[in-house]
């Protein structure tokens, strides 16, 4: 038998011959479901952490047993930079932050904790690396936030979210508990669906994900059942409560539906838009109170802004005196809260949303710059600016191939506007899954 010479190239294989970085990336080929069951799991935030951090040590091990070869048969080289880049413009401000933060031993400890995303950034990049992965995992999102949204209507219609109780109704089997308290139920005056009444995120994460939804439905069954998901998720999201996500919501039907219906169609979807929230202004007492809130920012009165905000114009202006104090790194991610005290404009007056310090600043500049100083907002900016280097660059199919990812996550980070904690676990978890979703669908390797 002739021996092959010591130079051949992998080109030059005998038949049968597998690349043995071909078997690393077989053993990925798990990846969409995975990072679908952590979606899934969101309604149980301990479970959903614990797929992240198994996806994680899972991700290393494959990585290191190969001793990290065949890295493109995952991800084109430019996806592998553009995922790391985009973590550590997140984390890296974290990091540097933790120094002289307020609480130095539970910031260096979030800061450590937080390197577990790295390693899951790279599987969920891997999982829509390719055609057969886009097609799971986009569709499996759009799957999740449509049932969701389903489960939302029935609770709007009959009072009760069946998705959930199945879910309550499992975790007191387990361990004789529900999945809330009664504290955390009273007074609670929103949908809620799946997630449950004392977590009232439905709103804003079915707005965050329904382009998504509005993709599918839109290639599969055109302008048609883009409108009737849209429809679906705006009623959802209406009577979801938070305004925030209101606007985040109408900034995807702006941005998904100009090319699809054209400005003409899009101003008469804009239109029932309108008509939808007077109708259920007047149904729901609660939707009616949050416009009434709303249009107090019209008054020339200071404290009418504050309640029609929510309290907000006092925690960005405690936000801004810490940014003032503290300009190179801040206070520290997540010492919003210990460090209100010192800052707050109003020292000793009940504040509107209650008792105790605000806990973030509920807007991605202030709290990037409060927590994490100018430092923190350059780097911010520099994962932005390279995320949109290589959308400038990337042909017309790698951005049809990323185009749902990339409208979720500039709407979650669409700086004008309230938001969650982006250095909270929950929403910065799915702000980051957004960026590997979208670099790794961006610079897909039959892209390459």
């Amino acid at each position: 038998m002739n021996q092959p010479s010591a130079d051949m190239t992998s080109t030059d294989r005998a038949p049968g011959d597998m690349p043995r970085a071909s078997h690393g990336a077989a053993g990925w080929r798990w990846a969409p479901a995975w990072v679908l069951a952590f979606v899934a799991l969101w309604p149980a935030p301990g479970y959903a952490e614990g797929v992240l951090v198994l996806g994680a040590l899972v991700a290393i091990f494959k990585l290191a047993g190969s001793r990290f070869r065949g890295g493109a048969q995952l991800l084109s080289h430019h996806a592998w930079a553009l995922t790391s880049v985009l973590f550590f413009a997140y984390w890296l401000p974290e990091l540097v932050s933790a120094f002289d933060a307020v609480d130095t031993g539970r910031a260096l400890r979030e800061a450590a904790v937080d390197l577990r995303y790295l390693p899951f950034l790279w599987l969920t990049a891997s999982a829509v690396a390719n055609t057969g992965g886009r097609r799971i995992t986009f569709g499996g999102l759009a799957i999740i936030m449509g049932v969701w949204t389903l489960d939302a209507l029935a609770q709007a219609l009959t009072g009760t979210s069946p998705l959930f109780a199945g879910i309550d109704t499992l975790k007191h089997l387990i361990s004789d508990r529900g999945m809330c308290s009664a504290e955390d139920t009273a007074g609670v005056d929103r949908l809620s669906g799946i997630l449950g009444p004392c977590n009232l995120k439905l709103g804003l994460v079915i707005a965050s994900l329904s382009p998504f939804v509005l993709y599918a439905a839109g290639r599969r069954f055109g302008m048609g059942g883009w409108s009737v998901a849209a429809a679906a998720i705006g009623i959802v999201v209406l009577m979801a409560g938070a305004r925030a996500s209101w606007i985040t919501f109408a900034l995807v039907l702006l941005l998904s539906g100009w090319s699809l219906l054209g400005w003409k169609k899009l101003l008469g979807v804009f239109a029932f838009g309108a008509i939808a929230l007077a109708v259920l202004s007047v149904a729901s007492p609660q939707v009616g109170e949050r416009i009434e809130r709303t249009a107090e920012v019209l008054t020339a009165d200071q404290g009418g802004v504050d309640v029609a905000l929510s309290g907000r114009t006092r925690i960005w202006g405690a936000a801004l005196c810490m940014a003032r104090e503290h300009p190179f790194n801040g206070v520290g991610a997540r010492g919003f809260r210990e460090a209100f005290a010192a800052c707050d404009p109003q020292p000793g007056e009940l504040a509107v949303w209650g008792d105790g310090p605000a806990l973030h600043a509920h807007q991605i500049v202030l709290e990037v710059l409060s927590e994490t100083g100018f430092f923190g907002l350059l780097m911010w900016l520099a994962g932005a600016a390279l995320a949109w280097r290589a959308w400038r660059f990337a042909d017309a199919q790698a951005r049809e191939n990323a185009h749902p990812a990339m409208l979720a996550l500039v709407v979650t980070v669409f700086p004008f506007n309230t938001h969650l904690a982006f250095y909270s676990t929950f929403w910065g978890g799915l702000t980051l899954l957004l960026a590997a979703l979208y670099a790794g669908s961006l610079l897909a390797r039959e892209a390459r």
